[in-house]
């Protein structure tokens, strides 16, 4: 497999001094055999990113490198990559087996395999087996999907890349979907860059993510570290809910620290040392109606039933707030939450 890296990656478009910029100085380094995920609101660089890696676009700045190797002027068909595009692309005039075996027209199957081998191995690997006669028309948008996904993965490339392939299904289809193409991936041990712009989507099948803003990177980490130790303001809104807020440092006692958000004051553990503004995240989980530390009263303006919990929201001193409860507050609510609780990051 591959090792890929970006060094900072600059893409711009236009003249340097009114060009509009999509990625900007990105470093980046996705390990041999990773699930690696782009994950961002629209227009903030992934699908750029994802381009330049196969070569589609070439970086106005910095190098695409596959396993050390620069790949300035390589074009996309020597690139050794398979790509799988939002819209599926296959070809209406071909069978699904014609369409799976299209790349076998210019590159063999691995070892040594018959290209007609290598399709039935692709199909029974996507789940399609017996269905290399039929049209695509004659699929759901689910199979579909997973006829592209073969498609891409018949010449055996070393990088798989996904943009939004997903996107256009519904949400039960896609949680199915998403688990099979978690499972492949694993079988296959392939290098892969998964884009999309859903961070559930996103927490669920990496290995590892990048967050990016307006062709930024703003953090790489694990889902379990991007969810509960954000290191910017943007991550920690953007990546689940969140109740985030600014946080002044008033005393320190020990590992605890007396920290002012608003009027309220809270006691917190694993407060930055030497640091005076901190951005305070509180997940709704968190807080809870019968904990004894850190109180503070909820104005209650609309709730959400959600089978399990309950989504509150509302708002504490002008500032929105979000809550998991067990049940639908007959009025207006005390929450509080541990010393613990919070994860706290310098504000910068």
């Amino acid at each position: 497999m591959t090792e890929l890296r970006l060094d900072s990656v600059t893409k711009r478009y236009g003249t340097a001094s009114d060009g509009a910029v999509a990625i900007r100085d990105l470093d980046l380094t996705v390990r041999d055999g990773e699930f690696f995920t782009l994950v961002g609101p629209s227009g903030c660089g992934k699908t750029t990113t994802l381009r330049t890696i196969a070569g589609f676009e070439e970086p106005t700045e910095g190098t695409v490198s596959f396993d050390g190797e620069p790949m300035t002027g390589v074009p996309p068909e020597e690139r050794d990559v398979g790509v799988v595009f939002q819209s599926y692309g296959l070809f209406p005039h071909m069978t699904v087996a014609e369409n799976v075996g299209y790349g076998l027209r210019f590159r063999d199957p691995p070892d040594g395999m018959a290209p007609d081998e290598r399709v039935q191995q692709l199909l029974e690997l996507v789940d399609l087996e017996g269905m290399g006669e039929r049209d695509p028309e004659q699929l759901s948008g689910g199979q579909q999907q997973r006829v592209a996904l073969a498609r891409a993965l018949a010449p055996a490339p070393d990088l798989l890349l996904l943009d939004e392939p997903m996107s256009a299904l519904d949400a039960r289809l896609r949680e199915s979907l998403r688990r099979q193409l978690v499972r492949i991936q694993s079988e296959l041990g392939i290098t892969t860059v998964y884009v999309t712009h859903d961070q559930r989507e996103a927490l669920a099948v990496s290995d590892r993510l990048a967050v990016l803003c307006d062709g930024r990177l703003e953090q790489v980490a694990t889902p379990q570290q991007l969810y509960h130790e954000p290191t910017t303001r943007f991550v920690a809104e953007f990546i689940g809910d969140n109740n985030v807020f600014d946080g002044t440092v008033h005393d320190r006692d020990g590992e605890y620290a007396r920290v002012a958000v608003g009027d309220t004051t809270f006691e917190l553990a694993g407060v930055p040392p030497d640091t005076e503004r901190v951005i305070v995240c509180l997940r709704p989980a968190v807080l809870s109606r019968e904990a004894t530390d850190n109180r503070f009263p909820v104005t209650v303006e609309n709730t959400e039933f959600r089978g399990e919990s309950v989504r509150v929201y509302g708002r504490w001193n002008g500032r929105p707030v979000a809550l998991r409860l067990s049940d639908v507050p007959s009025g207006d609510v005390t929450v509080g939450f541990a010393p613990d609780d919070a994860h706290v990051f310098d504000a910068g």
